[in-house]
């Protein structure tokens, strides 16, 4: 998106211009109807001269007969403006009602439609982004320094592994930390271990190491999603780990698991807080990524320290590729904006990106 096209969509979306284009048409009507109402009392103001024309002539008798003619014409003109001009207010009111519908229709399928879009947009970029974390994994695990490492856990060979481990993370910012971790739980060695005392400390139980340890092979992988890491001080990271086999082949019998701690609100908060919506939409709306449970992995609101997105039909609406509905949440009128993870390549994460937006 150029800054030129970025800008204009900060500054007003399709769904700001159909509400402006609703008010032009108030507008519109209601300067009509000031006019019909000005014209209405120019017609009272003929009456009362029409009125004291007919009066005249009877006054004057057969000299103001052509008087009388007049004030009958000029009275018999009042009725037809008049006429004319409450079937211009009744056609207007009409008209005008039924643009408002159709205006209002129209805002609400292209609403839809734009924040179903932006939904999936955020979901798509973070199964892209994660899709290269369970590649990375799997690329560094046959590096020669971690097989070298694992077989033979020297100070020389572990000293090597975390030099090279540095190495990558000196490469790849969006991670805090790579841990080499051998086969029964205690870290081997880490890339950062200045900043995270990682070395020694027993992962056996952690998600990520165990569903690396049931893999078959190299080509698959292990993860654990969203969670606070003590690997990285407790900031919320996801863990994807890859076992290190034998001569860094795929077949290769197991002797360690490598596991890489990704910086997820760097990714996540991004996304979300970014989501392109204008100035005038981001008071009232709210962009999330949560699980299939309805927890919260992302929120552009995270002050409000809302655990679970909670809203009645989410598992209906979860259910569906993408979507939008009108339904009242949190005591106000929404539009709620879904799409579920599309996946990307092998990788899908299986979560769901919402907006949901105050229409009232």
């Amino acid at each position: 998106m150029t800054e030129s096209v970025a800008s204009a969509v900060a500054e007003a979306s399709v769904d700001d211009h159909i509400r402006s284009v609703a008010g032009i048409s108030d507008a519109l009507l209601r300067q009509l109807r000031n006019s019909l109402q000005r014209i209405d009392e120019i017609n009272r103001v003929t009456r009362i001269i029409s009125m004291n024309a007919r009066i005249e002539a009877v006054r004057i008798g057969a000299a103001g007969r052509s008087f009388g003619v007049i004030a009958q014409e000029m009275d018999t003109l009042s009725r037809n403006v008049s006429d004319t001009a409450q079937d211009i207010d009744r056609m207007a009111g009409a008209t005008s009602l039924d643009l408002q519908s159709r205006l209002q229709r129209l805002q609400t399928d292209v609403r839809h439609t734009r924040l179903t879009e932006l939904a999936l947009g955020n979901i798509d970029l973070i199964d892209r982004n994660l899709y290269e974390r369970s590649c990375d994994v799997r690329w560094w695990a046959t590096d020669p320094s971690l097989v070298d490492a694992a077989l033979r856990p020297d100070a020389d060979t572990l000293g090597h592994a975390s030099r090279r481990l540095s190495q990558i993370l000196d490469s790849y910012t969006v991670y805090f930390d790579l841990v080499l971790a051998s086969l029964d739980g205690p870290i081997l060695a880490n890339g950062r271990p200045r900043q995270y005392a990682s070395a020694g400390a027993d992962v056996a139980d952690a998600p990520w190491f165990q569903s690396a340890m049931r893999t078959r092979s190299g080509e698959d992988y292990g993860v654990q999603s969203v969670h606070a890491s003590p690997l990285a001080g407790g900031e919320r990271a996801m863990v994807y780990a890859c076992t290190v086999r034998q001569g860094g082949r795929v077949d290769g019998a197991p002797l360690a698991v490598l596991g890489i701690v990704f910086r997820w609100n760097a990714l996540a908060q991004t996304i979300v807080t970014r989501t392109p919506l204008s100035d005038a939409e981001w008071p009232r709306s709210r962009v999330c990524i949560v699980d299939d449970a309805g927890r919260i992995l992302a929120d552009s609101s995270p002050h409000l320290d809302q655990p679970v997105f909670e809203l009645d039909g989410r598992d209906a609406l979860f259910a569906r590729s993408s979507g939008a509905i009108d339904t009242t949440w949190r005591g106000r009128a929404h539009c709620i904006a879904h799409a579920a993870s599309p996946g990307y390549e092998t990788y899908r994460t299986g979560w769901h990106s919402v907006i949901a937006q105050a229409i009232d």
